[in-house]
Protein backbone atom coordinates (compact mmCIF):
# COMPACT_ATOMS: atom_id res chain seq x y z
CA UNK A 1 0.00 0.00 0.00
CA UNK A 2 1.59 3.16 -0.57
CA UNK A 3 1.06 6.19 1.43
CA UNK A 4 0.17 9.29 0.30
CA UNK A 5 1.97 12.43 1.50
CA UNK A 6 -0.24 16.06 2.05
CA UNK A 7 3.98 17.29 1.64
CA UNK A 8 4.75 19.62 -1.11
CA UNK A 9 7.76 19.93 -2.45
CA UNK A 10 9.61 23.12 -3.38
CA UNK A 11 7.92 22.47 -7.06
CA UNK A 12 5.08 21.40 -6.50
CA UNK A 13 3.75 24.44 -4.23
CA UNK A 14 5.27 26.98 -6.77
CA UNK A 15 7.72 27.97 -3.89
CA UNK A 16 11.10 28.21 -6.30
CA UNK A 17 9.25 30.57 -8.75
CA UNK A 18 7.73 32.28 -5.82
CA UNK A 19 11.29 32.50 -4.33
CA UNK A 20 12.45 33.46 -8.04
CA UNK A 21 10.31 35.99 -8.49
CA UNK A 22 11.52 37.98 -5.16
CA UNK A 23 14.73 37.75 -6.22
CA UNK A 24 14.19 38.97 -9.74
CA UNK A 25 12.26 42.08 -8.28
CA UNK A 26 14.70 42.57 -5.83
CA UNK A 27 17.49 42.38 -8.13
CA UNK A 28 15.71 44.76 -10.28
CA UNK A 29 14.96 47.27 -7.93
CA UNK A 30 18.93 47.07 -6.76
CA UNK A 31 19.34 48.03 -9.86
CA UNK A 32 17.43 50.80 -10.45
CA UNK A 33 17.82 52.47 -7.44
CA UNK A 34 21.58 51.86 -6.64
CA UNK A 35 22.70 55.39 -9.02
CA UNK A 36 20.54 57.24 -7.02
CA UNK A 37 21.43 55.97 -3.48
CA UNK A 38 24.90 55.19 -4.00
CA UNK A 39 25.78 58.48 -2.18
CA UNK A 40 24.19 57.30 0.79
CA UNK A 41 25.38 53.79 0.98
CA UNK A 42 28.15 54.78 3.20
CA UNK A 43 26.15 56.48 5.38
CA UNK A 44 23.65 54.02 6.41
CA UNK A 45 26.41 51.12 6.62
CA UNK A 46 25.66 49.19 3.08
CA UNK A 47 28.18 50.65 1.04
CA UNK A 48 29.08 47.04 -0.04
CA UNK A 49 25.57 47.07 -2.23
CA UNK A 50 27.22 48.87 -4.52
CA UNK A 51 30.23 46.09 -5.09
CA UNK A 52 30.22 44.45 -8.49
CA UNK A 53 29.72 40.88 -7.18
CA UNK A 54 26.34 41.98 -5.02
CA UNK A 55 25.28 42.47 -8.57
CA UNK A 56 26.69 39.61 -10.11
CA UNK A 57 25.74 37.72 -6.85
CA UNK A 58 22.11 38.59 -7.67
CA UNK A 59 22.31 37.52 -11.31
CA UNK A 60 23.92 34.33 -10.43
CA UNK A 61 21.29 33.44 -8.29
CA UNK A 62 18.08 34.53 -10.52
CA UNK A 63 20.35 32.10 -13.19
CA UNK A 64 20.28 29.18 -11.38
CA UNK A 65 16.85 29.54 -9.64
CA UNK A 66 15.11 30.47 -13.19
CA UNK A 67 17.23 27.52 -15.31
CA UNK A 68 16.34 24.79 -12.48
CA UNK A 69 12.72 25.99 -12.27
CA UNK A 70 11.62 26.63 -15.44
CA UNK A 71 13.55 22.84 -16.42
CA UNK A 72 11.88 20.93 -14.48
CA UNK A 73 8.11 22.80 -14.90
CA UNK A 74 8.60 22.79 -18.56
CA UNK A 75 7.96 18.84 -19.33
CA UNK A 76 5.00 19.48 -17.14
CA UNK A 77 2.78 22.12 -18.97
CA UNK A 78 4.98 22.23 -22.50
CA UNK A 79 5.05 25.78 -22.76
CA UNK A 80 8.15 27.53 -24.42
CA UNK A 81 7.03 30.96 -23.45
CA UNK A 82 8.50 31.68 -19.85
CA UNK A 83 12.01 29.89 -21.22
CA UNK A 84 11.79 32.72 -23.95
CA UNK A 85 10.48 35.13 -21.32
CA UNK A 86 13.64 34.20 -19.44
CA UNK A 87 16.12 34.70 -22.24
CA UNK A 88 14.73 37.69 -23.07
CA UNK A 89 15.49 39.04 -19.24
CA UNK A 90 18.59 37.71 -19.13
CA UNK A 91 19.69 39.25 -22.64
CA UNK A 92 18.25 42.98 -21.54
CA UNK A 93 20.87 42.33 -18.22
CA UNK A 94 23.60 41.74 -20.45
CA UNK A 95 23.05 44.19 -23.31
CA UNK A 96 23.07 46.81 -20.06
CA UNK A 97 26.11 45.53 -18.66
CA UNK A 98 27.93 45.06 -21.96
CA UNK A 99 26.73 46.30 -24.51
CA UNK A 100 24.20 49.55 -24.67
CA UNK A 101 26.37 51.26 -21.53
CA UNK A 102 24.05 54.23 -21.71
CA UNK A 103 20.80 52.59 -21.05
CA UNK A 104 22.36 50.19 -18.27
CA UNK A 105 20.08 52.08 -16.07
CA UNK A 106 16.74 51.16 -17.90
CA UNK A 107 17.89 47.57 -19.39
CA UNK A 108 19.42 45.78 -16.35
CA UNK A 109 15.93 46.51 -13.93
CA UNK A 110 13.95 45.87 -17.12
CA UNK A 111 15.87 42.54 -17.31
CA UNK A 112 15.21 41.60 -13.47
CA UNK A 113 11.60 42.39 -14.16
CA UNK A 114 11.03 40.24 -17.55
CA UNK A 115 13.17 37.44 -15.27
CA UNK A 116 10.00 37.91 -12.33
CA UNK A 117 7.35 37.75 -15.54
CA UNK A 118 9.26 34.52 -16.60
CA UNK A 119 8.59 32.40 -13.20
CA UNK A 120 5.37 34.19 -12.95
CA UNK A 121 4.24 32.81 -16.53
CA UNK A 122 5.51 29.66 -15.51
CA UNK A 123 3.93 29.65 -11.80
CA UNK A 124 0.86 29.59 -13.70
CA UNK A 125 1.60 27.59 -16.24
CA UNK A 126 2.15 24.45 -13.98
CA UNK A 127 -0.63 25.42 -11.66
CA UNK A 128 -2.99 24.93 -14.20
CA UNK A 129 -1.54 21.90 -15.49
CA UNK A 130 -1.42 20.25 -12.24
CA UNK A 131 -5.64 21.30 -11.87
CA UNK A 132 -6.24 19.16 -14.79
CA UNK A 133 -4.41 15.63 -13.38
Amino acid sequence: MIKATNKKTLLKSGRLDQFGITASIACAIHCAALPFLITLLPLWGMSFLANPWVEFSMIGLSLLIGTWSLATSYPKHKRIIPILTLILGFMLIGTGHYGLHSLEAILIPLGGFTIALAHLLNWKYARNCAHHF
